[in-house]
């Protein structure tokens, strides 16, 4: 038996004499760890996506990303540009699915924010086949970081913008157990919708990379960095790209929505904080009638900047200056209380492990004031046994003067101390956090991630720290040119494919 960690990433950043001008727009690159008896074997493939196959047929870039544009052929004839605008009235661009790997049932996919994902073989990489969530549920987004409970089944959230009725945000369950492999049937067939929230603003939903999921509860966090439909309907006619389309609202404040896991309906606080950006949830839990609410957040959306690639081609010293500006990454707790009374201007957050405060106002809504866990961290993981449960540690990369990791680090949030891992000129990817079978420890484990360097004496590895101790214990070296990823899913032997 054979544990996989399969991870995706941009990999191929220019086809031809074109080039993207994004990081997140390169062509998703896949790559797989197997462990079998103390070995590590590595494979790498291109998604054979359907953009894929067009920009190299074109020996081109032929398909809008997210910051790079691509327009029609000025030689076509009046007609067919005419058609690749009606095509591209709907935020259908790009099949390139480069965020992360996700389990739907049985079937693993390559899968990004829009509508569009690609079944693959974890262990092969080999790219099954195409397929759209519209022909299941309807969608026109959808996150690349879903939520699994203990029997397997799987959670996700998505944004209906057309369809039957208003425009809203969906939540939906794929059960475990609907994968058909020998009929070729999906998982996503047995899709349900669980329960959806209406958009604040009608033309402008809350651009959203990630969810938390409790025991009981959802919590979907309706940030102000937002997505301007009409923007984006005729960003193709308006040449512009999907990115231009995400704009802040500083004035605007957060809403906090609790969805109960089983009505589908979300409770009647109305929870808010002041203005921020999150894409990644830490964790979430219940304690003693509140939501304990850890992610990790920024004061503005200036992060996207950071990686166009004309700022990342920059002399460390003169990208440290020029990107002075952005607003580092916080790790930050909300607490919301399910069970609000009615005084008015007293915190009502009762835990006394956490300065976080929720304050009821005049109008009923509470507000809430985070307590700060940790500065400079992102990309975070825990033990995914602890998901939905209270814990007390999380791993992450540290993000310092560069829009790459060159450090990881582990977060005590009792103690609030953490201990790091450095290697001089080394990049680590995310850290995943593998258990040791029979672990009852919530850190009794090891912490994997592949590690990048721009020196040539360095070969990429792939770095297996004690999730305990965070030193090394073992490294396996690869021989080939590896690519920094963005996220992965890790397959246990028993249930490698």
């Amino acid at each position: 038996n054979n544990s996989v960690i399969t991870v995706n990433g941009p990999g191929l950043f220019s086809i031809g004499d074109s080039e993207y001008n994004h990081w997140f727009d390169g062509m998703a690159l896949l790559h797989s760890f197997t462990f079998t008896n103390g070995e590590v074997t590595y494979r790498s493939k291109f998604l054979r996506s359907e953009t894929y196959k067009r920009n190299m047929k074109a020996e081109k870039i032929v398909v809008t990303e997210f910051g790079t544009l691509v327009y029609p052929d000025p030689c076509s004839n009046i007609f067919s540009r005419t058609l690749t605008h009606l095509r591209n009235l709907v935020p259908d661009f790009t099949d390139n699915n480069l965020v992360n790997i996700v389990r739907y049932g049985g079937d693993y996919y390559a899968s990004s924010e829009v509508n569009h994902i690609n079944q693959i073989d974890p262990v092969t990489l080999e790219t099954i086949g195409r397929t759209n969530y519209r022909n299941y549920i309807s969608l026109n987004l959808a996150t690349a970081h879903p939520h699994y409970d203990d029997e397997g089944n799987t959670y996700n959230m998505g944004t209906a913008i057309m369809g039957f009725g208003l425009p809203k945000y969906i939540i939906f369950k794929v059960p475990a157990d609907t994968s058909d492999n020998r009929k070729k049937k999906l998982a996503l067939r047995g899709v349900q919708q669980v329960g959806s929230v209406p958009f604040r603003s009608l033309l402008s939903p809350s651009y959203f990379h990630s969810f938390a999921m409790t025991q009981n509860h959802f919590v979907f966090v309706e940030q102000p960095l937002k997505l301007d439909i009409v923007k984006l309907a005729t960003a193709y006619v308006r040449g512009v790209t999907l990115g231009s389309c995400l704009r802040f609202d500083e004035d605007q404040t957060t809403l906090f929505h609790v969805i109960d896991r089983t009505t589908g309906k979300a409770v009647s606080t109305r929870f808010y904080g002041d203005p921020l950006v999150v894409f990644h949830h830490v964790n979430a839990y219940e304690e003693d009638g509140h939501v304990v609410l850890d992610l990790i957040s920024y004061q503005n959306s200036n992060l996207y900047e950071m990686f166009y690639i004309h700022n990342m081609r920059q002399e460390t010293s003169s990208f440290i200056q020029a990107n002075k500006r952005f607003s580092p990454p916080v790790c930050q707790r909300f607490v919301l209380p399910l069970h609000a009374h009615t005084v008015r201007g007293s915190n009502l957050v009762t835990l006394t492990d956490t300065a976080a405060a929720a304050v009821m106002q005049e109008d009923g809504s509470v507000y809430c004031r985070p307590d700060t866990l940790f500065e400079g961290l992102e990309l975070p993981a825990i033990n995914y046994n602890f998901n939905a449960k209270k814990y007390r540690y999380f791993y992450g990369s540290r993000l310092e003067w560069s829009p790459h990791p060159n450090k990881m680090a582990k977060v005590d949030i009792v103690s609030r101390k953490h201990v790091e891992w450095f290697q001089e000129n080394c990049f680590p990817s995310e850290p995943v956090f593998v258990a040791s079978p029979g672990a009852t420890e919530e850190d009794d484990g090891v912490i994997l991630s592949s590690v990048v360097s721009p020196d040539p004496n360095i070969s990429p590895f792939m770095l297996v720290l004690d999730a305990k101790t965070f030193t090394e214990i073992a490294r396996a070296s690869i021989p080939a040119s590896v690519h920094m990823d963005l996220h992965g899913h890790f397959i246990p032997a028993a249930n490698a494919v």
